[in-house]
């Protein structure tokens, strides 16, 4: 057998240190070249569209007129869009993750199950634009309505919503189910004060991502009709609507036409009028924002449940 002499040990480890250092140099370069573009990209809209971010550009609709024109319709209608979205992804999603992961027993159904919500997470997002089309819009009869809007992102980021919480349930170690169950707690007492609690912090950072993904898609929606100009705000509420006084439901507003902030970004890129193009710059740079505040807020919910967590 060969033995290596100390000399030879030590260019030996020289080397595998020198490959380690070129990785590491090589990985930095490339985080550095990807945030160079993403500041380039971000400066570029900042400074293209600095000139229009002011109140009167979030409180204005949109006008044919490139400085009388904002975004108070687009920002509203994709709050709205977001609401229906959440309330309808993040209990069905959560929901079935917790079942897949707690309750259902490991046979070719389940297999088949897990195989398939993984292909839907890869689906591109018209796909779901024309399924939603065809189901909401003319089957149910929903319209082109912020609620046919809504279903249509929430079927988009289901199957994140269940991948991130069965995630999340899978880190929790197998001691916590079984010290729970051997004091005598039922399953679901186990999953309800134990497993949804330690779990929460990566659950709730899936479901932000994928509403973060939801706000910034364009396909389906436009594949269902959304208005690429609108003059006016869902119903309020118990406020009086139209020349019979007569007053708004709770849920009027899910049955409203509706545009959100890609569509108006698409549309004023479109037009020829080269000031329409400062006001999409604006726009971008808002929806940008959004996104990134969005992506923040589940970087700090988890930190902060992580630190409240004692396991």
């Amino acid at each position: 057998m060969h033995t290596m002499t100390p000399g030879q040990i030590r260019a030996l480890i020289a080397r595998g240190k020198m490959r380690d250092t070129l990785f590491q140099a090589l990985g930095i370069i490339c985080l550095a070249i990807g945030l160079m573009v993403i500041f380039l990209l971000v400066g570029d809209m900042l400074m293209r569209g600095v000139e229009r971010l002011n109140i009167e550009f979030f409180t204005e609709f949109a006008s044919r007129r490139a400085a009388q024109s904002g975004i108070l319709s687009a920002w509203v209608g994709s709050l709205l869009v977001m609401l229906v979205t959440g309330a309808a992804a993040v209990p069905l999603g959560v929901a079935a993750g917790i079942y897949l992961e707690e309750y259902a027993r490991r046979s070719w159904v389940t297999d088949i199950i897990e195989i398939n919500i993984t292909n839907l997470a890869a689906v591109p997002s018209i796909v779901y634009g024309l399924l939603a089309l065809g189901i909401f819009v003319y089957t149910f009869g929903f319209g082109q309505s912020i609620l046919s809007a809504g279903l249509t992102l929430a079927l988009l980021i289901l199957p994140i919503v269940i991948v991130s919480t069965r995630e999340a349930i899978r880190s929790i170690p197998a001691m916590i189910r079984e010290g729970s169950m051997a004091v005598g707690a039922t399953r679901w007492q186990t999953c309800r004060y134990h497993i949804i609690p330690y779990a929460m912090p990566g659950i709730l950072t899936g479901v932000i991502i994928g509403l973060a993904r939801a706000i910034g898609e364009t396909a389906p929606i436009i594949t269902i009709g959304a208005l690429t100009f609108i003059a006016f705000l869902p119903p309020v509420p118990f406020t009086a609507t139209g020349m019979d006084g007569a007053s708004a439901g709770l849920f009027d507003w899910v049955m409203s036409p509706f545009t959100v902030m890609p569509i108006q970004i698409f549309n004023w890129t479109s037009r020829p009028d080269p000031a329409f193009e400062v006001n999409a710059a604006a726009a971008g740079f808002v929806l940008m924002g959004m996104v990134l505040s969005m992506n923040a807020l589940a970087i700090w919910l988890r930190y902060r449940m992580r630190k409240t967590i004692k396991w």
